[in-house]
């Protein structure tokens, strides 16, 4: 018994390459769905979204690159999915360069879900630099920082976005974090402005956000792919967060079961030295 501990402590990490492969592929390939508990502070993000009314305005930040990809770009597409539903304007901008080829490419495949119209329905502004100063200058007017849209077309030609000239015509904001800006804008557009916001993290970052929602600086929290994954479950439509959640699920008990057989065959190699 003590022979097989001591196997099981020193295993090959390519073995435990593999079994991790294993888990996480067999779930993703079968589809497997598991139930979805729905978190309060989810539900209150869902909520401020739903309770709009036709026509009013969304405005998406796009705070991250492919790094945090899985996490939070299932959270965009879930949100536009939901905004587009209801039929509410949506307008993308980010602090992230890197970031808005991502939030483009869902823009693009839910309007077609939905068959709405870039100009009429969406505006995608793009990339600026200075986010501070362009947190601040938006709640003045957001033609000093975004006079054209991300292609160079004024935002003017676009009917929905000739009455949007700064917070008080934007509904809410939804900041999808996966560094410092969800911050920035609870101080630069929350507290001077009283701006409604709700914020989509990694699973890394959520902690530091609890404060704000606890102090109702936000308005809900979407915390990683369960975040993720119990909004889609509130949509009632399935995407790539509730299919992932079994993996990531399987995957972590895999963990701790390694932590397990590591530290008992510590001990008993310890305890025969």
């Amino acid at each position: 018994m003590k022979n097989l501990w001591s196997k099981l402590a020193t295993i090959d990490r390519r073995i435990i390459y593999l079994l991790v492969f294993i888990v996480v592929a067999l779930p993703m390939i079968f589809r497997m769905i598991m139930p979805i508990r729905v978190s309060r502070e989810v539900q209150m993000a869902f909520s401020e979204i739903d309770n709009l009314k036709p026509g009013s305005i969304v405005m998406i930040s796009i705070d991250y690159d492919a790094a945090s990809e899985p996490e939070l770009q299932p959270m965009l597409i879930a949100i536009l999915r939901h905004c587009f539903s209801k039929n509410i304007k949506v307008i993308l901008l980010g602090h992230w360069a890197l970031g808005l080829p991502l939030g483009e490419m869902a823009l693009n495949q839910v309007a077609k879900e939905y068959n709405k119209k870039y100009g009429e329905d969406y505006v995608n502004l793009g990339y600026r630099p200075g986010y501070t100063a362009l947190m601040v200058g938006i709640g003045k007017e957001i033609r000093d920082f975004f006079p054209t849209d991300y292609r160079g077309i004024p935002i003017d030609s676009f009917p929905f976005m000739r009455k949007v000239r700064n917070y008080q015509q934007i509904d809410v904001l939804v900041g999808l974090e996966a560094g410092a800006t969800g911050d920035a804008w609870v101080q630069f557009a929350g507290a001077r402005f009283n701006q409604k916001i709700i914020l989509g993290t990694t699973g890394v970052i959520a902690p530091d956000m609890f404060p704000y929602l606890q102090a109702k600086q936000i308005a809900g929290l979407i915390s990683g792919l369960q975040g993720a994954a119990e909004y889609e479950t509130l949509l009632k439509k399935a995407g790539s967060a509730i299919l992932g959640m079994p993996a990531q699920s399987f995957v972590h008990l895999l963990i701790i079961i390694f932590i397990i057989i590591g530290n008992i065959g510590y001990f008993i190699l310890r305890k025969r030295r």
